[in-house]
């Protein structure tokens, strides 16, 4: 390994579903931030390391920018802003869909802390290269960038030249954490995860913002034993995720049992059940009793 390496933190920003987390599961070859198709999947900081022999870069995948009086909302921008403080450096996640409108929200966050940015255009399979070329020049104006490029988290296209441009902006320093790790986050956090995941993909309208997902015993072994509540703000809700017969929390469990087993590489006994917790979301205690602290 070289003697001098660049190395930093980089906080992922962008409106919701941009596809930030998807980005980061690409680059590290791994699944440890949960992805869907409806905005606001992910709603705390999410620790990814890439090592290679020149550096470390350590993702920072962070809810997306929005505006919101809601507590659990409030709570997410809250972790968004203070990750971006802490960070060396702003990854600035686009989509075809942006204008400089659209990302008025992200650039005033960007103001405010000061920091270095990259600009990187996702989704670009869903353009040619042409159009995602006028769609940088168009958006590259609203901040200094150091640079900017298009990927497509789904192929992998761009991967590496978005990787060399954080490594030409971040500083020359130590490797932060070892360079077997891929993140921080403890396998119960994960596991939670999944599950919340699958609700967010198998229930409709506006359930997957009213659960929350709680780990109450985990025991490691062969089958590895887990039992988890979800959490809903409603009864009407609970009847959705449960479903006709328990269909759906059949269907719930069986999905994130998959995602676990290969996550833990064991066999995975996961038990599933629904609680009603009122307004939990709206509700500071409720949110620092389930983990959004």
């Amino acid at each position: 390994m070289a003697d001098t390496i660049r190395s930093g933190f980089v906080a992922i920003v962008g409106r919701p579903n941009v596809g930030k987390s998807t980005f980061l599961n690409t680059v590290l070859g791994t699944k440890i931030s949960i992805t869907a198709s409806k905005p606001q999947t992910t709603r705390d900081r999410i620790l990814g390391i890439w090592n290679s022999e020149d550096a470390q870069i350590v993702f920072l995948d962070i809810p997306g920018i929005h505006a919101s009086d809601k507590a659990l909302n409030r709570y997410m921008m809250e972790k968004a802003l203070s990750v971006i403080s802490d960070a060396d450096i702003a990854l600035v996640m686009i989509d075809p869909a942006d204008t400089v409108q659209t990302l008025s929200d992200v650039v005033l966050s960007l103001r405010e802390s000061g920091k270095d940015a990259v600009l990187v255009l996702n989704k670009a399979d869903l353009m040619s290269p042409e159009q995602a070329g006028e769609k940088l020049d168009a958006l590259r104006g609203v901040y200094p960038f150091k640079c900017s490029a298009a990927v497509s988290s789904l192929t992998g296209r761009g991967m590496i030249e978005v990787l060399d441009c954080l490594k030409e902006a971040l500083p020359e320093g130590p490797r932060f954490f070892p360079e077997d790790m891929i993140t921080d986050v403890p396998v119960r956090f994960l596991c939670q995860e999944l599950i919340r995941e699958k609700v967010f993909t198998l229930t409709k309208r506006e359930i997957p913002y009213a659960t929350a997902v709680e780990v109450e015993e985990f025991r490691e072994g062969e089958p590895t034993y887990i039992r988890a509540v979800i959490h809903v703000e409603r009864p009407s809700q609970k009847a959705i995720v449960i479903g006709a017969g328990g269909r759906m929390l059949r269907e719930i469990g069986k999905e994130a049992r998959i995602d676990i087993q290969r996550l833990l590489g064991t066999r995975v006994f996961l038990e599933l059940f629904v609680k009603v917790t009122k307004d939990w979301s709206k509700r500071p205690r409720s949110l620092k009793e389930l983990g959004y602290k």
